[in-house]
């Protein structure tokens, strides 16, 4: 009889049967460790592409995968252009385990996938947030498993009790347990910061103030990348004389230095010396260049070299490589391509100052604000715009949010640098400081864009006629180009002629007879060596369809010619392509037509059930898809609810549960349409909320909700809270409607000023004033602190018979006192009327939606004195 696995065909193929790998040997990725790779490739059915010096001439043809643990190597740029996936080691180990190719998003090493490498499990959070951190995670290249295995890295939790938890610490599988805090500012930032202060069971971020140290960060890996201005030439690692230097990263190379480099002829030949005994050579000619070295983004040579797609980058780059004998692009760093002449137009009517940067973060972006055009301070003045800083615990920064000077981290400069455009302010990525993080750690891992770089300094169209010749004919076009949606050949077929019959051309090669595709030049550089010109001819091609269309003034050249024959004999290679991109899993990962019809319907899923499936190695049941829940019937704020009080997990179970039944639970107080508290309260929530006149409920509404298991109707549940509104001198109704009345604007025009060290701390005070459109400003009695005041608090055109009031809300802690005194002369000095009030007039003025006073409410010498003696 037959063995069973025979009994339907062959024995199953080898694992990697279909695919061509190349290996990209680093630092990271030794030479012993690229055997063993290819090992374990190789006896699984891969075929191996054989290795090129310094990854300079990889072979694409029929290329599937190129290994590499970076990014940065030369070929990078086309592999991603022509979709070849570059994946790191781990993309061999998980595909052997678990007998499968894996999915090689999730092991990329670019920088851009931040979370690759990560598989991550949730434990009992509201549905909302897990599937916020499962959407994030697999959007930035990670993995999501619903159980906990030997291959999750990350547990997402609140507190160590869920099970999971328990199973991770008890089973010591060394994965991580994070709040979910920590993705949530990665995410914001768009950038992997370190997971230390969040993890638990005692995270950081919890117990730390706010106001705690937070410890610098160096970056050394900075070093040779801080300027755009070249420092002393290096020498390589381990070789202290020419005769024992042993560079080869510029084998087979040719270099062309700019003369806008401005260095002595003695310099000019020790870096040529250098660069021939490392295997290169030194070119006058930008066409016969490998790699141009310039300063300046700018001249006739700078343009070809880009145009000709060779590798541009400035004297520190140059240098970068001299140490490392490694390759790294020049757009990998911002201050490692030529910087333009003049900076980033806006930028010179900046005055920017650093604070919380240090060492080698610091330099950079001293240099990089430079390079920008703007003008950089060392201390802080009022007449600066901006302050970039790693965190918000500084002199500096308590300055610049009293003298509202635009506080933002690094990401807002490199970014604008990066893309050549200033960005928006209002962009929270540049606005957003994790609690106990300092983002010196991620700095200089924004890249230059090269679409911009195109745009703003060598676009297309600007590319001169006489560059256009035989040499620029269209390369065949492959599926994977059109994949990405680059139409080589669209581009090089609208060549226009020259605008004057007086330029000159270059020159054709003969005509290929009727009915033969013309043969590619393969060396682009050609067009240096110059050749006999003749008239180009008219173009024998003419699109179907369009008989009126009307001749060219001037005829075409050969290249246009070809392109559309190209065009035409590639038609059926296209059509199979759109054919084939329909198929499941695309032209790269798709099965093969022979394959059952009926296993491609029934195993079509979602990018995250596969995802899943990746990242879990035990088989078990496909879950039914959860239902979708539909937008919710109110969304409510709660506020003073003692049973949620120290009992996370209740609260999480009701969140869920109440969401079910149509209610979102929301900290959110200006898109709140209910607000539940137990009776009139004095919180942050109640008084924020209370200004935009949502319906007021009591708690009894989410008790009752819970019990009946359905939504019951809220306005059976109106706060009834008498004594309370005695005491506030209010009556709820007559709240709503005066907050109603006010829209948000009882406040404003008001300039009102704070202490540092209030009760209940600034923040709570500055949410308080502007959800009431007032403007809250911290006071330290620092020169121009009032200078929002001479610009008048009320709304134009209004007259007030009664002087204006600068207000200053305040304890009675010495510390406060002593800046009474200047407070008083500061007002006085722009002719209005200070007041030093108590933080109960604000919390009544918001809380009745009424402007209310009463002396009372301003703090007495009497008051100041008795606070001393009990002190």
């Amino acid at each position: 009889m037959a063995e069973p696995d025979r009994l339907f065909g062959a024995a199953a193929a080898p694992l990697f049967v279909q695919v061509q790998y190349y290996i990209v040997e680093s630092g990271e990725l030794e030479s012993a460790l690229a055997t063993k790779l290819a090992k374990s490739l190789e006896d699984n059915g891969a075929v191996q592409h054989a290795p090129s010096a310094n990854n300079a001439n990889i072979s694409f043809d029929g290329l599937t995968h190129i290994i590499s643990a970076t990014i940065d190597f030369e070929g990078y740029e086309k592999a991603e252009d022509l979709l070849v996936p570059v994946v790191t080691p781990s993309w061999v180990d998980a595909s052997v385990a678990k007998k499968r190719l894996a999915n090689p998003r999730s092991h990329s090493p670019d920088p851009r996938l931040y979370f690759s490498g990560l598989v991550v499990c949730t434990a009992e959070l509201p549905d909302g947030d897990k599937d916020a951190i499962i959407g994030g995670v697999l959007a930035m290249g990670g993995l999501y498993s619903s159980a906990i295995t030997k291959a999750v890295t990350h547990i997402v939790a609140l507190t160590m009790e869920p099970a999971a938890c328990q199973i991770a610490v008890t089973k010591n599988l060394g994965c991580k347990i994070v709040l979910p805090h920590w993705f949530d500012d990665c995410l914001r930032l768009g950038r992997r910061i370190d997971e230390g202060p969040y993890l638990l069971p005692n995270p950081e971020v919890m117990r730390k103030a706010l106001t705690d140290r937070i410890p610098e960060t160096a970056r050394p890996d900075l070093q040779s990348a801080i300027s755009a201005q070249p420092g002393p030439l290096p020498t390589p690692t381990g070789s202290p004389s020419p005769e024992r230097r042993r560079l080869n990263v510029f084998r087979n190379k040719s270099v062309m230095l700019s003369t806008d480099l401005e260095i002595g002829s003695h310099l000019r030949g020790t870096i040529e010396d250098l660069i021939k005994s490392a295997g290169g050579s030194v070119t006058g000619s930008v066409k016969k260049a490998d790699i141009y070295i310039c300063h300046y983004r700018e001249g006739v040579e700078y343009k070809i070299a880009s145009w000709d797609g060779k590798v541009v980058g400035n004297l520190p780059w140059l240098y970068h490589l001299i140490t490392h004998n490694a390759w790294t692009s020049p757009l990998r760093r911002l201050l490692h391509y030529p910087i333009a002449r003049g900076g980033l137009p806006g930028f010179k009517k900046f005055r920017i100052s650093l604070s919380n940067y240090n060492g080698e973060a610091r330099i950079y972006l001293e240099n990089l604000a430079k390079a920008a055009g703007c003008e950089f301070t060392k201390t802080m003045k009022q007449d600066n715009t901006h302050l970039i800083t790693a965190h918000q615990i500084s002199e500096k920064c308590d300055a610049a949010k009293e003298w509202n000077i635009n506080m933002i981290n690094h990401l807002w400069l490199e970014e604008s640098y990066a893309k050549w455009q200033i960005q928006s302010l209002t962009n929270t990525r540049f606005t957003h400081f994790p609690p106990r993080t300092n983002l010196s750690e991620v700095v200089g891992q924004t890249p230059i864009d090269r679409q911009s770089l195109e745009r703003n300094f060598f676009p297309k169209e600007a590319k001169p006629q006489e560059d256009l010749g035989d040499d620029d004919a269209p390369e065949p076009v492959e599926k994977k180009d059109l994949a990405i949606g680059r139409n080589k050949v669209s581009n090089s077929s609208a060549i226009q002629p020259p605008s004057s019959s007086n330029e000159k051309l270059p020159s054709h090669k003969p005509r290929h007879s009727e009915g033969t595709t013309p043969k590619l030049v393969q060396d682009p550089r050609r067009l240096s060596e110059g050749a006999p010109l003749r008239t180009p001819a008219t173009s024998r091609f003419k699109a179907e369809g369009k008989e009126n269309e009307t001749p060219s003034t001037t005829s075409s050249r050969g290249a246009k010619d070809r392109a559309a024959a190209k065009i035409h004999n590639l038609a059926p290679d296209i059509a199979l392509y759109e054919k084939e991109k329909k198929r499941v899993g695309g032209v790269m990962y798709g099965r093969t037509k022979g394959e059952n019809r009926e296993a491609e319907l029934v195993r079509k899923r979602s990018v995250s059930q596969e995802a899943e499936e990746d990242a879990d190695d035990e088989s078990r049941p496909v879950k039914r898809n959860k239902k979708v829940k539909g937008p919710p019937a109110m969304r409510l704020l709660v506020t003073g609810y003692s049973k949620w009080s120290n009992n996370k997990k209740k609260e999480n179970e009701d969140k869920m549960r109440l969401r079910d039944l149509g209610i979102l639970i929301t900290p959110d107080y200006l898109t709140c349409t209910h607000l539940a508290a137990p009776k009139i309260l004095r919180t942050q929530k109640f008084i924020c909320a209370i200004s935009h006149a949502p319906a007021v409920l009591s708690t009894d509404f989410l008790e009752a909700c819970l019990e009946a298991n359905r939504l019951l109707a809220p306005d059976a549940y109106p706060l009834q809270d008498p004594d309370g509104e005695v005491r506030h001198n209010l009556t709820l109704p007559t709240v709503a409607a005066r907050a109603r009345t006010n829209a948000g604007h009882l406040l404003r025009g008001q300039a009102i000023y704070c202490t540092e060290h209030i009760y209940g701390g600034f923040d709570t005070y500055k949410a308080i004033v502007e959800v009431n459109g007032g403007k809250c400003m911290l006071y330290r009695a620092r020169a121009g602190s009032i200078a929002a005041a001479r610009a008048g608090g009320g709304d134009e055109g209004e007259e007030s018979e009664e002087p204006e009031h600068i207000y200053l809300i305040s304890g009675v802690k010495p510390e406060e006192q002593r800046l009474w005194p200047k407070f008083r002369q500061m007002v006085a000095a722009v002719g209005k009327v200070p007041r030093i009030v108590r933080t109960d007039w604000m919390l009544d003025l918001a809380l009745s939606q009424q402007a209310r006073w009463d002396d009372a409410y301003e703090v007495t010498a009497e008051e100041a004195g008795a606070a001393d003696a009990e002190a």
